[in-house]
This record gives structure tokens, sequence and C-alpha cells, in this order.
């Protein structure tokens, strides 16, 4: 009589448990001091994605953060510049099941002390407020005037047809901001609208995969239908991902890319963090680095001075021509994935300033 043997495999959800215990294990324990602002900036990142995704994160993956938990009061006082950090991350730990009760707490100190008062643009205002609100604290930031003012910013579509990564981050966290990352409708303006698709059309011309996921995830959360040719980019890109561990683990590496294409995955509603992960230290590594054509598209149409136009039919041709054959495909890409290229184009083109006292001539 022969033996049989039984072959035990994980289930998928003890394969999802042990992903998130180790991609959490490494964020916290095994890349940073907790003491690094940078830790902080890390960590707020990866709770902040895993929270507003709705993962169903097991309480055991969440314990490696029991010790800076129990210690966050102490922290908070002494580093009352990192209030936001250490708000975001308390408060998406008790979301996420560590824990209880802080929260609320920690933000009434932060409202009593007036930090809020010490931020230097609306965003941060804005975000500061959300952290207070979203426990029930009260401030006296003026959340209806921050918001006024950051919708006139996003609204003038102009300021994103030109290459700015500063502006199109800041546009796409002013559209997690104002929809509480997923919760409510932004209100954005048709301009506003526009906009977002100006910045992911540079994004995708860029080949900036982590801005292009993050206007992705930015889009749904105004109730826009992105570009599939966006969403096939982001996901190739993730089939591409690299994992170094142990050893061979750096500090410097692509973790942001990982995370918000992961997120982008997940507002398509589809599973994110599918890679097997390990505990202990790692690294995120994007595909090596290809040029993108938005250098050399900008180069073609600076040279040619006054003779640019703005009418991207009529200066297809000519771009297309003089950029490389990959570049010019994915020129046709952008060309093709989004309904607005033309508008976007008159605006790259920046023919408007040509009355300019000093602007070159051909």
């Amino acid at each position: 009589m022969s033996n049989v043997i039984q072959l035990s495999f994980p289930s998928r959800s003890e394969q999802r448990a042990a992903t998130f215990a180790a991609l959490l294990d490494t964020f916290a324990g095994h890349r940073r001091d907790t003491d690094d602002v940078f830790w902080l900036k890390e960590n707020a990142e990866i709770l902040n994605i895993l929270e507003c995704t709705g993962q169903d994160v097991p309480k055991e993956a969440l314990t490696t953060y029991t010790a800076f938990y129990e210690t966050i009061e102490s922290r908070l006082e002494f580093f009352p510049q990192y209030y936001r950090f250490l708000l975001s991350i308390c408060q998406d730990l008790e979301a996420l099941g560590l824990g209880s009760g802080k929260g609320p707490r920690l933000a009434q100190w932060v409202s009593d002390q007036g930090l809020a008062n010490a931020e230097l643009s609306d965003l941060q205002r804005g975000e500061a407020g959300r952290l207070l609100s979203r426990v029930g604290v009260t401030s006296d930031v003026d959340q209806d005037q921050i918001n006024d003012r950051l919708r006139n910013f996003v609204s003038r579509s102009e300021t994103f047809s030109v290459p700015n990564k500063k502006a199109a981050y800041e546009l796409t966290h002013i559209a997690f901001y104002l929809s509480e990352y997923g919760r409510k409708d932004p209100c954005f303006s048709a301009n506003a609208r526009q906009s977002l698709k100006f910045s992911g059309t540079l994004a995708f011309l860029d080949c900036n995969w982590d801005l292009l996921a993050e206007v992705l995830v930015a889009m749904r959360y105004c109730g826009m239908t992105p570009p599939v040719e966006w969403d096939k980019a982001v996901s190739q890109v993730m089939t591409e991902f690299l994992v170094a561990e142990g050893d061979n683990a750096v500090r410097q590496d692509d973790y942001h890319e990982y995370l918000v294409c992961n997120w982008a995955l997940s507002s398509q509603g589809r599973s994110a963090f599918q890679q097997p992960l390990t505990c202990g230290p790692t690294s995120f590594h994007s595909a090596a680095y290809k040029p993108a054509p938005l250098r050399e598209m900008s180069e073609v149409m600076y040279r040619l001075d006054a003779r640019r136009s703005a009418d991207w039919l009529q200066m297809r041709d000519y771009v297309c021509e003089n950029v490389s054959d990959d570049s010019a495909d994915m020129l046709i890409r952008a060309e093709t994935a989004c309904d607005c290229f033309e508008d976007f184009f008159a605006g790259f083109a920046r023919t408007g300033m040509r009355t300019l006292p000093g602007a070159m001539t051909a």
C-alpha cells in the first residue's frame, strides 16, 4: 500500500496577511530610525494608503507599530513640527485596528496649541483642519476660505499644460484632500478636471509613473474615468517592479512609486500589493529608466522660436519627425489616450508671449 502525502499550501488570505506583515515590518523597522522625519513620512504614506483603500490588514501585522503608538504622546510633545505626520499615523493605526482613543486627545492638544497657524500653505492648513475634524475636534482653520482658494488654483488649467512637477503634485494632493481621500465629491470644476488631464498627459510623456499613478487616483476621486492607456501603463510598471531584500536593500529607492502605483491599482478595483514579500530589510526598484519624449518634444518646440505653432494638427508631423521613433510612438499614444490633447498642446507650445520685450524671434 502506497503512502499518500498531503501537501498544505497557504490560503490566499494567509498569503495576503503575510505580505502585509512583511510590508509594514520593513517600513516600520528596517528602513529608517523612528526619530527620522523620513520614517514618519514613509510610514504615514503606507498607512494612509492601506486605510483609504480599505485593505483588510491583520492586527498581527500592525503590532510592529505598538512601541511607537505607546510613546506617540511624548513624540508629539517634543516634535510638534511633525504633528501632521503623527496625527495621520495615529488616526490610521486606530482606523486599521491598533489601539483606540489617542487620536482625539492628540488632535485636541494640537488644536489647543494652534499648530495649524504655523503652516505656510493653504493645502497644509487644510490638511491640518481635516485631521482635526476627522476625530471631531474643531479648530480656528477657516476650511471654506481655504477650499475656495485651492479650487481657484486647480481651476487654472493652463498652469498644468507646462512641466511643473511641484504644481502637478499639489493638484493631486488637493484632489485627495478635498475628496477626503475618496469619501466625498471634491466639487472640481470642468477646468479643474481639465487640469488633471493635462497633468496626466505630461506625466505620461515624461514616463513619470509616480505622478501618473497619483493622477489616476485623483481622477477617480473626482468621479472621472481615466484613459485606458494610462491605466495600462501603470499596471505594466507594477509587473516590472523589483524587490531587493536582505543585504541588497537600500534606502534610496522607488518606494513611493511602488506605493502609489499599488494605490492606483486598488482605485481601479484590482488587488494591490500582490508581490510576495518577506520580513526584514526591503527596497523597491522601478524598471530601468527609459528616455521619455517630453524633453525631446520640448527641445524641438523651443528651437522653432517664432515658427512655433499652438496647433497640434499643424505641428504633429514636424514634431514626430524630429524626435526618436520611440518618442514619436509615445506622442501618438498620448494624443489618442485623452480627449483634450489639442488643448493641452496649445498651452504646452507657449506661443502667447511673443510680444514680450526681448523675446527671441526667428
